[in-house]
């Protein structure tokens, strides 16, 4: 029989602690229950980690996968279409993370304004409802509502009908970026107030009535009380979401096109097109692509880690 191991506790008392066959033993309800989520995580999380070692091979759908070591990461590296992806990445997540955030806390800040609470239930709920929408419901859409046709509200107002004039919005490299982004500000606005109205509901209504007393007006008491007690929120909200930068991919996918590649591929469309939309594929370069971005990603993450502590004292992993 096993001996029980000494532990010294923080009082200085020893005390002896099971060994951990017995524990396992004593405990194996528990364990037991645990068993299919572990093995579930195994199968879904970590099992396809084993397919990076694809990155170094030629792996096409016929033939034998062949070792070709940093070749895949040597072509990705040296293509011009990888680089525009990936530059794309970052300055359409970036800048959608500050516009709709910004967004977000202005539509925030006026509906705390707001006496009629009918209205703003109301509101709040008409601006919530664009975020349950899924992306390909948005496309069609803001598809419809901007064709060249007679059907594209947008430009028979602009133009009056005449269709010699007409925009394709969303195949032109002009108007595709601006017209992403306002489509987002439309669909997660509404649900990125949740938090900023959570922060405003606890602040202290004493010190809004001190402002009263002082004579401050409704402008200056949302700029010396309002906005600096959600400003450590606000800056939260930024770091936490840029560690998702590199994942982007549906709100783009449904609609870009390949007259606005230059101004719209993303690193994850860019490796969906290499995959699905090759005749001959080579799965060992799309491989190497994703775990660039994967790699990326992790950086990102700890970097957003490192910030978090910083500014809220705790991190996010």
């Amino acid at each position: 029989m096993a001996k029980k191991q000494p532990v010294m506790t923080s009082g200085g008392v020893e005390v002896h602690k099971k060994p951990l066959s017995l524990r396992i033993w004593n405990n194996r309800g528990y364990y037991i229950m645990f068993l299919p989520v572990f093995i579930f995580v195994l199968l879904i999380y970590y099992w396809p980690m084993l397919g990076v070692r694809w990155s170094l091979y030629e792996y096409k759908p016929v033939g034998t996968p062949k070792f070709v070591g940093f070749e895949n990461f040597s072509k990705m590296f040296s293509t011009t279409a990888f680089w525009t992806a990936f530059k794309n990445t970052l300055e359409l997540s970036i800048i959608k993370l500050i516009i709709t955030t910004l967004a977000s806390v202005v539509v925030s800040l006026f509906l705390n304004e707001m006496k009629n609470l009918l209205a703003k239930k109301t509101l709040q709920t008409i601006i919530y409802l664009p975020h349950f929408m899924s992306w390909a419901v948005t496309a069609s859409i803001f598809s419809l509502l901007f064709s060249p046709s007679s059907t594209g509200l947008v430009n028979g107002i602009l133009f009056n009908g005449d269709t010699t004039k007409y925009i394709y919005f969303l195949a032109s490299k002009t108007w595709w970026r601006p017209l992403f982004y306002v489509i987002n500000i439309w669909k997660e606005t509404g649900y990125g107030t949740i938090v900023f109205l959570a922060t405003l509901s606890g602040i202290n209504p004493e010190q809004y009535e001190a402002a009263d007393i002082d004579g401050a007006t409704r402008m200056q008491k949302m700029r010396f009380i309002t906005l600096p007690a959600i400003a450590n929120t606000i800056i939260t909200v930024l770091i936490l979401n840029l560690a998702k930068v590199m994942n982007m991919f549906e709100s783009v996918f449904v609609l870009y096109n390949n007259a606005v590649y230059d101004v719209s591929d993303v690193i994850s469309t860019y490796i969906y097109r290499q995959t699905f939309a090759i005749a001959l594929p080579n799965y060992g370069y799309s491989t190497a692509v994703g775990l660039f971005k994967s790699a990326v990603g992790c950086i990102l993450v700890l970097a957003c880690n490192w910030a978090s502590k910083k500014t809220r004292g705790r991190g996010i992993v």
